[in-house]
């Protein structure tokens, strides 16, 4: 379900195929995301989930399985 939710998200958000987003996904390389795109992202995860992503995780979270990990674990 946090997969579906994220994957929605980012497609909304980046305008791209929600159908071509897979957990392997790289939100830079494949979906080009920016510094900006990626602030935004954060933004809307944490208001969603209800739940802070540290500043210091935000480069470890380079694919879209990688976002959808740390949500579930900081749910």
């Amino acid at each position: 379900m946090v997969f579906e939710n994220v994957k929605k998200m980012i497609a909304k958000q980046l305008k791209a195929d929600e159908a071509s987003i897979t957990a392997d996904t790289r939100l830079v390389e494949d979906l080009k995301a920016d510094s900006a795109n990626v602030m935004v992202m954060i933004m809307d995860l944490e208001d969603n989930y209800g739940i802070v992503i540290e500043d210091d995780q935000i480069m470890n979270l380079k694919t879209v399985g990688d976002v959808v990990k740390y949500i579930e674990a900081h749910q």
